[in-house]
């Protein structure tokens, strides 16, 4: 049978036959072992036990037998590469028989039983935001759609709260991304959803916080649409608007903030000082949000004092945000880096800076503050 993907799959599953001594290994691996701190997190971790029983359907029946191990026992069973792309490579081709099985089906259904979609139309995917964590916080209109889904392609920071709303005959596939480890690259994503689209599938794309912001969701769509794929977008509660609001955080606030601004602290191509922006970024009118800036927190700081921001500017970092596990750091400007890593905090951590952060009555001397600033 013919590979249901094109080039950018076939350029994957032909790596897994290059013979590079030491890279990879004879028998692919199903996972690597579990430790506390992954199963503690409300989200999906990279290799965490929970991720591959919730898409155990995608791995061959010889691995049925792993999943249902405990971690002593599974580490005990899995040979485990000592690179991410081993792993990577690995993982694939594990998953791909069962994924051309599943192509095969949907388009049997397809065929044989009509439905709403057309004999030889494409199906639906929907680019879905699932909010920062909070299940309460998801739209009636994305519970629907997600209940109603064949295959639900899921990234790391859709919690596992949201997850355990998904049909019982719907397919899980962790699609998700981590810093030195992506279980997809982007144009395999765009090939997985243009594949299952094409055989009929209604296709949901879960994606943390809103698609369209920093989620890379208008990539997916303008690929989509090019191959003449509909596609339909429900906005999700993006992480600053969510976490915020559980602060008890105004991002705007008349007399204190007049603007807002997402950044992100990734570069495209990675490093260490992506955040260039800090010199038009540093109004102490406005109210700055930073996605994915744990690690350079401490560059950017030192660029928006440098450009002006006051250095006591009152700032929050959270980690996992509206879920049961979060934390949270209050520190003026410049203690704000030191504070975090004294806390240890991990991704996922948004970061607010301005003088909003002490309207929160979680501000340690936020009575005092707030009241000064709104008096001014």
């Amino acid at each position: 049978m013919a590979l249901p993907y094109t080039h950018y799959y076939k350029l994957s599953f032909s790596a897994l036959n290059l013979k590079k001594s030491g890279s990879l290994h004879s028998h692919p691996i199903c996972c690597v072992q579990c430790n506390s701190d992954v199963s503690s997190s409300p989200f999906t971790e990279k290799h965490s036990l929970k991720r591959y029983q919730r898409d155990h359907w995608v791995y061959n029946s010889n691995n049925q037998e792993l999943l249902s191990l405990n971690s002593d026992d599974r580490a005990a069973s899995c040979s485990v590469p000592s690179d991410s792309d081993s792993i990577r490579l690995n993982d694939i081709a594990l998953q791909l028989p069962e994924l051309r099985k599943l192509l095969e089906v949907l388009k049997h259904k397809r065929e044989n039983c009509g439905g709403h979609v057309p004999k030889n139309g494409p199906g639906n995917v929907f680019l879905v935001g699932t909010g920062p964590g909070d299940p309460d916080l998801l739209t009636l209109k994305a519970v629907k759609v997600i209940k109603k889904a064949d295959l639900l392609l899921y990234d790391r920071l859709v919690s596992n709260a949201v997850l355990d709303l998904v049909g019982p005959d719907a397919r899980l596939l962790y699609v998700g991304k981590t810093a030195g480890y992506h279980s997809r690259t982007q144009e395999e994503i765009h090939e997985l959803l243009l594949s299952f689209a094409e055989a009929g599938a209604n296709v949901v794309r879960l994606k943390g916080g809103d698609p369209l912001v920093f989620g890379r969701g208008g990539e997916e769509m303008d690929f989509l649409q090019q191959q003449g794929i509909q596609v339909k977008v429900i906005p999700g509660i993006t992480a600053a608007s969510g976490i915020s609001a559980e602060l008890g955080i105004p991002l705007t606030h008349r007399g204190v903030a007049t603007s807002v601004r997402f950044l992100t602290g990734h570069s495209r191509k990675g490093g260490t000082d992506p955040l260039f922006v800090a010199e038009n970024a540093a109004d102490p009118d406005s109210t700055l949000v930073v996605y994915m800036g744990l690690s350079t927190l401490p560059s950017l700081a030192q660029k928006l004092i440098h450009h002006g921001l006051p250095q006591d500017t009152p700032a929050a970092a959270v980690e996992r945000g509206t879920t049961p596990q979060q934390r949270t750091v209050f520190a003026e400007l410049e203690d704000l880096a030191d504070k975090i890593k004294t806390a240890e905090l991990v991704s996922p951590t948004l970061i607010i800076i301005g003088k909003v952060v002490a309207l929160s009555p979680f501000w340690p001397q936020s009575s005092i503050e707030a009241s000064c600033l709104v008096e001014a």
